[in-house]
């Protein structure tokens, strides 16, 4: 069973930080110092998916004015995953975006997850990939509606 919710005491970031090291630092490879930036403890709204209880995914939006929101960071540890976690998560996230007044939502995806978000309807918007943190990423977009 999947839960999500907002992140909001200094344990419950301390755990979504913990599961993105586990996702992107160890599994995935990213410099342990590109892993956490000035957002993590100052705009950014941070959610907390749990699996059976179990703290299993996290990610975040941080409000970038003119009415939009960049959903990211989105983590799920591998041995929950196609359970419908990041899903959940995402869908949480963009109703506490639209929340804030967010019109538009914006993110960079890994190209491996392009699918991921294309079915939940964003669009890419870069021209051709490009490297964060050493992944091939493409920025994607959609309205809030």
């Amino acid at each position: 069973m999947v839960n999500v919710r907002l992140a909001e005491s200094t344990r419950d970031r301390e755990i979504c930080l913990s599961l993105r090291w586990t996702v992107f630092v160890e599994e995935q490879g990213v410099p342990p110092s590109m892993e956490v930036d000035e957002h993590d403890r100052s705009d950014a709204v941070h959610a907390l998916a749990t699996w059976n209880g179990v703290p299993a995914g996290t990610g975040r939006f941080v409000p970038e004015g003119k009415g939009a929101a960049k959903i990211g960071r989105m983590a799920v540890v591998d041995d929950v995953r196609g359970h419908g976690i990041g899903h959940a998560l995402l869908a949480f996230l963009e109703e506490r975006a639209k929340a804030t007044g967010a019109g538009k939502l914006v993110l960079w995806s890994q190209v491996s997850a392009r699918p991921f978000y294309e079915k939940a309807g964003y669009r890419v918007v870069s021209e051709k990939p490009f490297d964060d943190a050493g992944i091939p990423h493409v920025a994607m977009e959609k309205q809030a509606g």
